[in-house]
């Protein structure tokens, strides 16, 4: 750092995009807290990730050592039809690597004692200075600086753009992911090792290989991801499929474990009737299916005085991009890197905005594009 003394970040939001953000501002030796809403352990949240080089730039910059390999590696894209058969295959090396296998590096990382569970962000204030977090605990914190790390449903952005919330594209994904043993000869055969779609008009299948629960990507001991992108319509359509098993109605997502036994027996009636028989078994076999309505959002601004919008709290692009995970990975390098140039915090916050803005943009308009093409949705 190139100004005196320690300076303080407070973060919200304790999975990926809030462990990016602090482990980059560590390596240049800030004093960093995370605040986390989920009072439990996160754990098994958002399946597969492409594994993009932002991530693995991110974790040389913060020092992050993993313990071993961090993906599972994808030679083929192969292409089926609904009776299996390949109907296009190119070469096209690729990494996949899952939620857990990032988060568990990125916390390990980090002090146990700085992460804080339990904490909902309520309110915050901030003169020309400092910021003040205050909690539904009753609790405060206070620092120079204040990320809002905390995903599509930021409780930051609420404050700092009220109003300001993401639009359904008109589309859902719904995913699972099985153990490698699990799955049947005929299908792991097709499925192993390739990253391997069937599209059909308004629906795009998806699958590739993870790292295991325990991050493990040794033969056998894997699993596989898989997507379904669908549409349903908005209004009672959507409702119901964000309507989980207690009859709660979700904002955008139901968890693995809490999905409606109606949803259930839909997608699994829909995989019986229309997919190939390889991704037929693959959702025979998943226990716990989830599903995420797909959303849009850009912010007009990422930074309000001395509080900052990153990841998904500022922009959600489309998953057909690939690049959620790695936005995030770019946002807090590019910040840390930013303010360590600097010898002015204000200066270097206005210049980080501007990048980021930029490139926040082209990711959500060429997600857009391409999504909506997919999916036969026409462009606005």
């Amino acid at each position: 750092m190139k100004s005196s003394g320690v300076s303080k970040a407070l973060v919200i939001g304790g999975s990926l995009g809030g462990l990016f953000a602090a482990t980059a501002l560590r390596a240049i030796g800030w004093q960093v807290d995370i605040y986390e809403r989920s009072p439990a352990a996160l754990d098994s949240r958002g399946g597969g990730i492409v594994l993009q080089a932002d991530v693995l730039h991110h974790f040389r910059y913060a020092g992050i050592h993993p313990a071993g390999a961090l993906g599972v590696r994808s030679h083929d894209r192969l292409y089926l039809d609904r009776t299996g058969s390949v109907v296009h295959k190119e070469p096209m090396p690729q990494t996949q690597t899952s939620w857990n296998a990032l988060y568990s590096s990125l916390l390990s990382a980090f002090p146990a004692e700085h992460y804080h569970r339990g904490k909902t962000l309520v309110d915050l204030t901030q003169n020309e200075h400092r910021v003040t977090a205050m909690f539904a605990d009753g609790s405060a914190a206070e620092g120079d600086l204040l990320i809002g790390a905390d995903g599509a449903g930021s409780s930051v952005r609420s404050v700092v753009l009220p109003g300001a919330a993401p639009a359904y594209s008109g589309y859902v994904v719904w995913r699972g992911l099985v153990d490698e043993q699990q799955l049947p000869d005929f299908a792991k055969t097709q499925l192993y090792e390739d990253f391997v779609f069937q599209q059909d008009p308004e629906s795009l299948m998806l699958e590739y290989m993870v790292p295991g629960v325990s991050g493990s990507v040794k033969p056998g001991e894997r699993r596989f991801n898989w997507l379904w992108y669908l549409k349903a319509a908005p209004g009672p359509e959507l409702d119901a499929v964000l309507t989980d098993n207690n009859g709660r109605r979700r904002s955008h997502s139901i968890p693995p474990g809490t999905l409606a036994a109606g949803q259930e027996a839909y997608i699994r009636e829909m995989a019986e009737q229309l997919v190939n028989p390889a991704f037929r078994e693959l959702i025979r076999q998943t226990r716990d299916i989830f599903v995420q309505a797909i959303l849009d959002f850009q912010v007009p601004q990422m930074v309000f005085g001395r509080v900052l919008l990153t990841g998904d709290a500022a922009f959600v692009p489309r998953p057909h991009t690939a690049g959620s995970t790695a936005k995030a990975a770019r946002n807090a390098l590019s910040l840390a890197q930013t303010i360590d140039d600097s010898g002015d915090l204000d200066h270097a916050l206005l210049a980080w905005q501007q990048q980021q803005l930029a490139e926040g943009r082209r990711m959500g308009d060429w997600g857009v594009s391409m999504g909506n093409r997919i999916m036969g949705i026409a462009q606005a």
